[in-house]
């Protein structure tokens, strides 16, 4: 549980969503972290499972404290959350809108 304490699980936004120019299946993601906070890029495999428009706006559980990695050529400065069922991937996310950048314990 010690290990666990420290990822840093925040609520984002995803605001804007775009194509990856150098893979079928992956979106770049612009996400909000709340007030005070800088927006980052994430880039998620998810493209088969949402469209655009599902996303913009969604709020999804972000982890934050990742060393940025680059994927197929662009940065992704941390990882979203989700469940694989039966091939079908669920982002993750608060039950009920919060406010964007909540931390999560």
């Amino acid at each position: 549980m010690e290990d666990f304490s420290k990822i840093d699980l925040r609520v984002g936004k995803i605001k804007a969503v775009k194509l990856h120019p150098k893979a079928d299946k992956l979106y770049i993601l612009d996400v909000s972290l709340g007030k005070g906070e800088h927006d980052i890029q994430l880039v998620a495999g998810v493209k088969d499972h949402y469209s655009e428009d599902e996303l913009i706006g969604k709020q999804i559980i972000v982890i934050r404290n990742l060393e940025p990695a680059v994927i197929r050529g662009i940065e992704s400065q941390g990882m979203l959350l989700a469940a694989e069922f039966k091939g079908k991937i669920v982002l993750l996310g608060p039950e009920k809108e919060i406010e964007t950048g909540a931390k999560i314990r």
